[in-house]
């Protein structure tokens, strides 16, 4: 649905990396001197965000789902360290110096990347041979290939973009094949050729189309007539409003239709549509299953030329150009072939691979019970806990902590569950308020003591606010100079209040960030570089807004000034200081949605309210609206129709901006659409120069900061929350960092 959180969009390429650990040689890693036979009975207790039981390494979405089995139930190929440099070489031991320790770094595998003259690249992939899976049986090459080709499947709708990089052979695998729903939709209502599907199969479809397909949107339009002001039964008013064109008078099934032929019919991706009723819930399940179903409708290849096993436990993966993203998006997780998919259908040399071609219905069967070859083996998920066990096969040696539970808790619930026994770990929102709550329970007063013990490290991902370039323009061209400098006029207003706010709101747990990215990352600008600039802090002239030495209320007073100039500039009408009429396609009067639960709950909230009282002053209006239910600004978002909003980013070890800021990117909510960002973007993927790539993102920053769709707002740091009383703190991760974290060392965790 379209009620998920942004901040999870990018969570899926961190996640595909593999946990790794620190510690014993190669050879010893397997025998931990103090593992589940010999550890603790005392569950571990750990305060989770509601799970959705997708607890599956190819479907899994959400963050408590993905974490919990990537980090606990399976191990990947791929890992990073501290620093979030990717372990090419981690079989036996790859050792890496953060913050002035030497630690030693195991992974599953050896990847040896060749850059061929022909403008190819090859990575050459070795796994160790003593893998174990949890139940015992052995992990070898074949484990792998058969998760890169779940994969590629082209029936695959989960959250992998493996598919997307240019694999030798990959188009020609995937071509030739469509799905069923397609099939039958592009037919029509009175087809008579039945060569791809029955006609009973036809019925269920249209049947289904007609009733819950109408249902799921006359849902969106009921939800425009309420919040966006459509007139009831105005179907094509409320179409336009959730971003598609439809002719006067169309109807619901017109707009169900419409919705299907963009997301290709494939019905996981038209639930991101979804206002209150889901096609998942409503549509009979024969009718849902058609859209993962493929029929192999011309030719197409039984198998991907650049994916060749070499060995038992080797193999070789051959991509047709270089790109930068690539090397993360190798980091499948190795799931089992033998639980996931049918050994008797895995026959390498005469391509099969474990499942029949274009039908994943048997990996899909095994979705909320996961199974692995992690430190930690699923049990069961009941009562809103789900509770693992040891798994004595992990190749790093047993976990000394024999029995985890993953209890659902509200927010509210965390601090105070850890401090009175109901949970003994969790993770809280960090702010000034939580983190003198946990000092005052500690007799030393501070983050770490006897009761309670807090850890921090910076959030892989930051805030902002954003702003629709469609939306918030001047005229018809939102890339022209005065659209720009109508943004530029607000944004240099909002920024100004950041500091106060940030620092009133999380104390030392967050930092303001001038560039849209997040600070953790390698190409983040920083503070000593020669061309670092604090944002939007220039007048329309290029000249410094403010001063040395002045007071936050000169620097309110001086933003202030200089919006009057952008807006000028924006043609607007200024007459004796105040904004006196817009130019044509620009207004006097914008929203900003802020995702505060109704009551202001947000890093952000008051820096929206400074602006909002500093531009009226001046004749313009920031309407804010503190939203109760989040899902309105998610929807809005999808719709584009937000012209101002409050979120987060999260981000990955390579930061590759082509999903968020690029025109073909998969989330477009600023619509800049230039060629020349894109083609910035697209110059900094082809390189393995970082250099050279930092220079280029340094470039993309500088352009989205002057075309005004962003305003960086906080880097702020996740907090582990540890019960000091029964977890032995001796043994919490060292050097916690974004791309390190505790779940990262959960094997050697130990309770008292």
């Amino acid at each position: 649905m379209k009620k998920k959180k942004i901040v999870s969009l990018l969570l899926v390429a961190t996640m595909a990396l593999s946990m790794v650990a620190c510690g014993k040689k190669a050879d010893d890693a397997g025998k931990s001197e103090s593992g589940a036979s010999n550890g603790s009975d005392t569950p571990l207790v750990i305060g989770w965000d509601a799970m959705s039981q997708k607890f599956s390494p190819f479907f899994a979405e959400s963050h408590p789902d993905m974490y919990l089995d990537d980090k606990c139930v399976q191990i990947g190929l791929l890992g990073v360290d501290r620093a979030g440099q990717y372990i090419l070489e981690g079989i036996d031991g790859y050792k890496a110096e953060y913050n002035g320790t030497e630690y030693t770094y195991y992974t599953p595998s050896n990847i040896k990347v060749n850059e061929n003259e022909d403008g190819s690249v090859t990575y050459d992939i070795e796994i160790r041979d003593d893998l174990k899976f949890s139940d015992g049986e052995p992990v070898t090459i074949d484990d792998v290939i058969f998760s890169f080709y779940v994969v590629s499947d082209p029936t695959y709708d989960g959250p992998s973009t493996f598919a997307s990089l240019p694999v030798k052979g990959m188009e020609e695998y995937r071509s030739g094949v469509s799905t069923l729903s397609t099939l039958i939709a592009e037919a029509g209502k009175d087809n008579t050729d039945f060569t791809n599907f029955t006609e009973e199969q036809q019925k269920a479809f249209w049947d289904a189309v007609e009733t819950k397909g109408a249902e799921f949107t006359q849902s969106i339009v009921d939800y425009m007539v309420e919040n966006a002001g459509v007139a009831e039964g105005d179907v094509t008013a409320a179409a336009a409003g959730w971003g598609f064109e439809l002719p006067a008078g169309a109807t619901t099934e017109d707009f169900f239709l419409a919705i299907g032929e963009q997301y290709g019919w494939n019905f996981a991706s038209m639930d991101k549509e979804a206002a209150s009723v889901t096609i998942a819930d409503s549509f009979p399940a024969d009718v849902v299953a058609m859209s993962t179903t493929g029929v192999e409708t011309g030719e197409s290849a039984d198998h991907i030329e650049g994916i060749v096993k070499t060995g038992d436990y080797s193999m070789q993966i051959t991509v047709e150009e270089f790109s930068a993203p690539a090397i993360e998006k190798l980091g499948t997780a190795i799931a089992p072939l033998h639980y996931y998919g049918d050994k008797s259908l895995y026959d390498y040399d005469n391509n099969k691979f474990g499942f029949p071609k274009n039908d994943l219905s048997i990996v899909r069967e095994k979705t909320t019970k996961p199974l692995g070859a992690g430190p930690y083996k699923f049990v069961e998920y009941k009562n809103k806990v789900a509770y693992l066990e040891a798994n004595e096969n992990y190749f790093l040696g047993a976990p000394k902590i024999k029995y985890l539970q993953f209890k659902e808790t509200q927010e509210a619930d965390k601090i105070p569950g850890v401090l009175q026994g109901t949970i003994d770990l969790a993770e809280p929102s960090m702010s000034k308020a939580a983190a003198e709550q946990i000092a005052g329970e500690n007799s030393n007063g501070e983050l770490a003591g006897d009761v309670l013990t807090a850890t921090l490290a910076d959030n892989l991902g930051y805030g902002y606010i954003g702003m629709c370039a469609k939306n918030v323009k001047v005229g018809n061209d939102q890339g022209s100079e005065e659209s720009k400098n109508l943004r530029k006029a607000i944004a240099t207003v909002i920024a100004a209040y950041r500091d106060v706010v940030i620092d009133s709101y999380y104390g030392d747990a967050a930092e303001v960030i001038q560039y849209p990215i997040s600070n953790s990352s390698w190409a983040a600008p920083q503070k000593s570089d020669p061309d670092y600039e604090i944002a939007f802090s220039k007048d329309v002239n290029g000249d410094p807004i403010y001063t040395d030495g002045m007071s936050d209320d000169e620097k309110y007073e001086a933003a202030l000034n200089a919006a009057l100039g952008y807006f000028e500039a924006a043609g607007y009408t200024v007459t004796d200081g105040k904004l006196t009429a817009a130019p044509a396609g620009a207004k006097l009067s914008y929203e900003a949605m802020i995702p505060g639960g109704g009551n202001g709950d947000h890093p952000a909230f008051g820096i929206l309210t400074g602006a909002k009282e500093s531009l009226a002053k001046i004749g313009f209006e920031l309407v804010i609206n503190d939203l109760s239910d989040s899902s309105v600004l998610w929807d809005a978002l999808n719709a584009k129709t937000a012209e101002m909003w409050c979120a987060a980013w999260g981000a990955t070890p390579d930061p590759d901006m082509y999903q968020v800021y690029h025109s073909k990117g998969g989330t477009t909510h600023y619509e800049v659409n230039e060629p020349e960002l894109d083609a910035l973007i697209e110059d900094a993927r082809t390189s393995d120069d970082q250099s050279y790539r930092k220079a280029v993102y340094k470039e993309c920053l500088d352009y989205i900061v002057d075309y005004a769709v962003e305003i960086p707002t906080y880097q702020r740091q996740n907090a582990v929350l540890y019960s000091s009383e029964r977890v032995n703190i001796d043994s919490l991760v060292k050097d916690p960092t974004p791309f390190w974290i505790w779940m990262d060392d959960l094997a050697t965790l130990e309770m008292k």
